[in-house]
Order: structure tokens, then sequence, then C-alpha cells
């Protein structure tokens, strides 16, 4: 941006999920004073009712050769994991042509190495905003189990966790038996003969979180619009227009779209080309006669489960479609049906707020952060599974760049524009 670069006092931010907010606290910090502008209210997208898992350990790019094994009548199954609807539209296919492309080992590994160096620093932004006022904490994940029926079955997260290892990542984890799994979560049944313990980790509740995050944001000055429909953007040269639906723009020195799955529509005329396309999720809450200490996964089945308080949120599958498309029933009957042979004594019968939210995903695994073809307009989104991990560094980065004009090393391969 160059010597002569002037930090901007008013930053708007489209989006009130955990980047957005995080990029407007972030900015406080600076001294900007922001104003985040909410198409619904805080935690609307896929920030609400995720897994609430924090695991640097485990954000690892989306596009792996796993995907390749699924098949063309597999991904067409609303049982299946992974699921596209079988009328996909020609942008769909596009994204999931460059989807395809890049779920090989060559490119996967090339993408973790980008994502180390922000996994490094997830702690620390979190324990920023700890220290900072945020008052949801999060919890130690210890113990932190992936649950297999076998030790076969096991092989390929273990062989993951070797790659992650090797592209500089940090990862302690331990191989467990079934009798010691199950001595660790009673709430698993004897199908569970093999797990891997994962050390180090977090979890939180996401949506007390990022509404503790949008609580902090205002107590320190900074104004949350909900209810506002962003139409467009508009760089006028000395300064950039959000106009709303309202017919009201909105002026600011420099923007940042944050709004998840929906980014793709206002950075578009800005030169964000690669598609940000909703990879939908699912989860509910049950009750448990015991809830576990710390969250399960079962990779296999692609469902998470993590405890939230006296229940049980239970979380999983990834649809590619379009972010406005009303909840599939079936796809909560598919994770219902998943785990009922893998957990006891949780009543799956009476599921309380069912939900669906769109994760926002690129071709390539990584996420989009950085400027765009205007100096004053960013873009932070695209982070797929790892919003919640990696929504407060990313926003730490994106504050950084905004007021010193120097872009951080680490959003290099994020470049919106490549």
């Amino acid at each position: 941006m160059g010597s002569r670069y002037r930090a901007p006092e008013r930053v708007g931010i489209v989006g009130a999920g955990m980047v957005g907010l995080s990029t407007a606290w972030f900015l406080q910090e600076h001294g900007v004073q922001v104003t985040v502008l909410e198409r619904d209210h805080v935690a609307a997208g896929s920030s609400w009712g995720n897994a609430g898992w924090v695991t640097p350990s485990l954000a690892t790019p989306l596009p792996e050769p796993a995907v390749l094994r699924y098949g063309v009548r597999a991904v067409m199954s609303p049982a299946s994991p992974v699921y596209v609807p079988p009328r996909a539209d020609p942008r769909l296919l596009r994204f999931l042509a460059g989807f395809t492309r890049n779920s090989t080992a060559r490119r996967w590994r090339a993408a973790m190495e980008h994502l180390v160096p922000v996994n490094r620093r997830a702690f620390e932004a979190f324990d920023q905003l700890a220290a900072g006022g945020v008052r949801v904490p999060t919890s130690s994940a210890e113990p932190f189990l992936a649950c297999y029926r076998s030790a076969r079955e096991r092989e390929t997260l273990v062989t993951e966790l070797a790659e992650i290892r090797a592209a500089g990542q940090k990862v302690d984890f331990e191989l467990l038996g079934g009798a010691q799994v199950r001595a660790l979560q009673p709430v698993l049944t004897d199908e569970i003969n093999a797990a891997v313990r994962i050390d180090g980790q977090r979890f939180c509740d996401p949506g007390r979180f990022v509404a503790a995050l949008a609580d902090s944001v205002r107590v320190r000055g900074g104004e949350l619009r909900e209810g506002v429909d962003v139409r467009g953007i508009r760089d006028r040269g000395a300064d950039i227009a959000v106009e709303l639906a309202t017919g009201e723009s909105a002026l600011f020195d420099a923007v940042v779209v944050a709004s998840g799955a929906w980014l793709s529509e206002l950075a578009h005329p800005f030169g964000v080309r690669l598609p940000v396309q909703a990879g939908r999720g699912y989860s509910f809450s049950v009750a448990a006669h015991a809830v576990p200490a710390g969250p399960l996964y079962f990779p296999a089945q692609r469902v998470a489960c993590t405890p939230l308080g006296d229940r049980l949120r239970i979380a999983g599958m990834m649809e590619f479609r379009e972010p406005r498309a009303p909840l599939d029933q079936r796809r909560i009957t598919a994770i219902v049906d998943a785990v009922r042979p893998l957990l006891a004594g949780v009543e799956l019968a009476s599921r309380r707020q069912e939900w669906v939210g769109s994760r926002p995903c690129t071709p390539d695994g990584l996420p989009v952060i950085g400027r765009t073809t205007s100096p004053r307009l960013f873009v932070a989104g695209g982070h797929g599974m790892w919003g919640i991990t990696l929504g407060p560094v990313s926003g730490q980065l994106v504050a950084q760049a905004l007021a010193t004009g120097r872009l951080p090393a680490e959003l290099e391969p994020f470049d919106p524009l490549r």
C-alpha cells in the first residue's frame, strides 16, 4: 500500500459471525471505529449450531483424497455423509469440479502447509479475546476422542495425523483400544473398539461465544446493526459505500466482507472469482444419562458430538446446496441412524434445536482473506469447517493489515484474487 498509507478511522464489517465480529474486535484494538452490518442476527449463519471445536491440530483442507472414494452414486444419496442434490446448478457443478481437482494428496499437502502458520496462532487469538473481556470461555477438550469400530478403520486418521505433523503442525495423539476408550467415555457402546485420543485442543458453545463477542464489541463502542440487508458495495474513491436494501448508503473508509456463504455475492465485482460455496452442516441437541466430558468424533460417519452444559450437541454431514434451502429432515435422520449404534443412554428420539447452517467452502480448501481489487475492500471468509477455530486469528490478521497497510505473511496464500 506504500509509505503514504493512511489507516482507516471508520470500518464497516458485513457479517456478524465469528469471523466478522473477531475482525471488528481486533480493529477496535487499533482504535478503529467499527460498524457491523448483519442481514439476520448475531451468529445466524454457520456460527451458531456447529460443533464448537477449537482444534487447530485438526484444521485441515476440506478437499482430500478420501473425497474421491465416495463416488457419484454415494454423494447423491441423502443418507451419505457428503451429499450433492441431483439437480445441481451450473455454479455448484463448477465448484465441485474445482473441489475434485484439489482432492489429491499433493494439493492437500501444499494447502496444509499454508494453514499451519495460522493454526499455530489460533489459541493466542482466543486468549487475547478472553483477556480483553469476552466473557464466555473456551474449555479444554480433555479427552478429545476420535472413535472407530476397528483399528483398521482408524488407519486413515493415523496416516492423516502423521501428514499434519510432517507439514509442521503440532499434534499430540495416542492410540487407544476399545476397553480404554469406553472406560474414558461410558456413553460409547461396545461397537467402538478403537480410538485416537488427541490432546491439547479446546471447545466452546459457539452461539454463546459469538454472542459474548458481539456484546464486547458493543461495550467497546462499536455499532452492531442486525436485520440489515446489504445489496451492494461501491468504491467511491475517497470512501466506500455500502448500499442497503432500505435505499440507505452507509459510508466508511474501508469495508470487510465476512458474510460466510454469501461472500461471493458482494465480493465478485471486486475481482474475487474463487467461488465460496455453502457446505451445509446439520445439528441437534439431546439429553444423555451421562454427558461426555469432552468432544467425541466419529470420522467414518462424519459426525461430531460436543458436551454443552447438560446436553450433547450432535452435528455432522456435508451438503453442497444453496444456503437458503430449507432444512432437509432426511439429513437429520441420517445423523441419528449413524450414531444410534455408537452411543448409549442418549435420547435420540427427543431432539431439540434441529438446525442447518452453511459453512463457507472454497474449491482449494483455503480461506479467502485479504485485499480485493479495491484497496478499501477486504474479504475474510471461506474457512469451511474451521470458522470457529480460525475466526479470531483471521480477524486479528485482517485488522493488522488494515491498521498498518502491510499484509501479514500468514495471509499471502489466502489471496482473494488467486
